[in-house]
């Protein structure tokens, strides 16, 4: 059966660039982003794996930890490596995962028979301290993610499982966000002292509440 959002995320133990690991005890009491890339020494994977090196210090202010996967062994993952840091410049530092029995690849349900029979699509989950789920997205093989995106959405996920808010259509860190229709307009001007701009009385914005 299929993950859905708000599922426990599977743990798993496995083998990876790191070493083993076990995927709760790596995780810690952050947060969590797991994606999957259809092979190695592949030209759409390794800009991918690039882009993912090169925001390891955005990842890692946000409290959250990267794993890739895919269903090629640990040698041909280390050797990829070596091309992933010279021709993107950067220096890889997460573990990635080998999966060739597809243990992982089956229980994020990753591989999908009507794309692949045997290679991973680009999955990707976002999983939160409470080992639940919070985000899934799925590209083709022939589409490299935007992991800016990524990034956005996390930020959104964090704001919004503090604050009784959401955040709009192309919301970056730093802009107006939605008061939830759960809480009263009188209960917002209370909670949020920044101010709360009514439009309609479902849709309130007021200044993101997590920033001086």
């Amino acid at each position: 059966m299929s993950l859905r959002l708000g599922d426990i995320a599977p743990n798993f133990t496995a083998q990876t660039t790191e070493g083993e690991i076990d995927f709760y005890d790596y995780l810690g009491n952050g947060w969590g982003i797991l994606f999957s890339h259809p092979a190695d020494f592949t030209p759409v994977c390794t800009t991918e794996l690039g882009k993912t090196a090169a925001l390891q210090e955005e990842f890692a202010k946000r409290n959250t930890k990267v794993l890739a996967v895919s269903v090629d062994p640990l040698d041909k993952h280390r050797g990829w490596v070596n091309d992933i840091n010279e021709t993107q410049h950067v220096t890889v530092g997460f573990p990635i995962i080998a999966d060739p029995d597809r243990t992982v690849a089956n229980l994020y349900d990753m591989i999908h028979p009507n794309a692949s029979e045997t290679f991973t699509v680009r999955s990707l989950f976002i999983i939160g301290p409470d080992r639940k789920v919070k985000l899934m997205i799925t590209y083709p093989a022939s589409t490299g993610r935007n992991f800016h995106e990524v990034l956005r959405v996390l930020d959104s996920l964090q704001l919004t499982a503090n604050y009784s808010v959401a955040t709009p259509a192309d919301w970056k860190h730093g802009e107006d966000v939605i008061v939830v229709p759960a809480v009263s307009t009188e209960d917002a001007i209370k909670k949020f002292p920044k101010g709360v701009e009514i439009v309609k009385p479902y849709l309130r914005y007021t200044p993101q509440p997590n920033l001086d």
